[in-house]
């Protein structure tokens, strides 16, 4: 038996609870599985979704959510695997399509998971998280297109964000001077902390405005989509570029080809769910090598399982800050 934070959903409604499983309740992989114990989850936007039942993010019921996870392998059918490597899972459809980590047990396929780097314990890979693992991917898409420390400002939207708060730490380590957007203003010592140089009020960029207007970003770093992403490219001078990874604030785009007819702007589009091994590996070994501990512990929260639904509320009201971290 394990513990689970079981989702379920038919005609009585939508329910969420932690219960006791049997392990043979879990999927099997045809091919490849791998049985894990995770020691640690975490709570991100997606996974928020799911436990309020906000968003039709679960595709297949019962379900058992948390799209990360971290601990160690019990049983492997996969040849790069045996019990007692450490590992990392991020995205790949876990929570969504196949049961996930918010779990004493998993059972996934071998190809869907990374070596945890030496430098990381389960819990401060799981403060990283999808999220962080997400800005990662940020950072080294504005790498391949040129942007350099010392090129300009770079934004970093919903900053105080588990996407945001990662971003701005490991931007302004690479020397970058970082403009951290945000609608909480009792949260600038926060970002400064984490190495913003200015603090703006997300209201600057959430309004509806022109196509073209004055150049202010180097590069952006955009969690949000909708009006906010509209202004950021609106905003970013010749030649800079815009990681795109989140729609927190909507899915629409309300803009037009001038940034990048005129501009020449580019506009990265971000995915954590289904990048390829190789570029999970890059983004690990670089988060291994410059993420700072002390940083990655001011930003997080830790909770038991128990505590998941109601964080998952807060998270969906805008009430979290960094990163939560759950204990398993």
């Amino acid at each position: 038996m394990f513990k689970a934070l079981l989702l379920e959903k038919d005609d009585a409604g939508f329910r969420a609870a932690v219960t006791q499983l049997d392990d043979s309740r879990l999927p099997d992989v045809a091919e490849g599985g791998v049985l894990v114990r995770p020691e640690y989850s975490t709570l991100n936007y997606k996974d928020a979704l799911a436990l309020t039942n906000r968003s039709p993010v679960v595709r297949l019921w019962p379900m058992v959510p948390g799209i990360d996870g971290a601990g160690t392998v019990l049983e492997s059918r996969h040849p790069d695997w045996q019990p007692g490597d450490r590992f990392v899972l991020n995205g790949w459809g876990v929570g969504e399509t196949h049961w996930g980590c918010l779990a004493e047990r998993a059972r996934l396929k071998g190809d869907w998971l990374v070596k945890l780097p030496a430098a990381f314990t389960p819990r401060q890979a799981m403060a990283i998280g999808t999220a962080g693992y997400t800005a990662m991917l940020c950072v080294l898409a504005l790498e391949r297109h040129g942007v350099l420390p010392g090129a300009g400002d770079v934004l970093v939207t919903g900053a105080t964000g588990g996407v945001g708060s990662v971003a701005v730490a490991l931007l302004a380590k690479r020397g970058h001077r970082v403009v951290a957007a945000t609608g909480k203003a009792g949260e600038a010592a926060y970002l400064s902390s984490l190495g913003a140089a200015a603090v703006i009020d997300r209201a600057e960029l959430a309004a509806p405005g022109k196509p073209l207007q004055k150049e202010r970003w180097a590069a952006v770093v955009d969690a949000l989509g909708s009006q906010t992403l509209a202004n950021a490219l609106a905003q970013t001078r010749y030649g800079g570029v815009v990681a795109a990874c989140g729609l927190a604030q909507g899915m629409d785009l309300p803009s037009s080809v001038a940034p990048f007819i005129l501009r020449g702007v580019t506009l990265a589009g971000i995915d954590s769910v289904m990048a390829p091994r190789v570029r999970r590996e890059q983004a690990w070994a670089r988060l291994a090598a410059e993420l700072d501990p002390a940083t990655l512990e001011s930003i997080v929260t830790e909770i038991g399982l128990e505590e998941a639904l109601p964080a998952a509320a807060r998270l969906m009201e805008g009430r979290v800050r960094g990163r939560v971290v759950v204990r398993l």
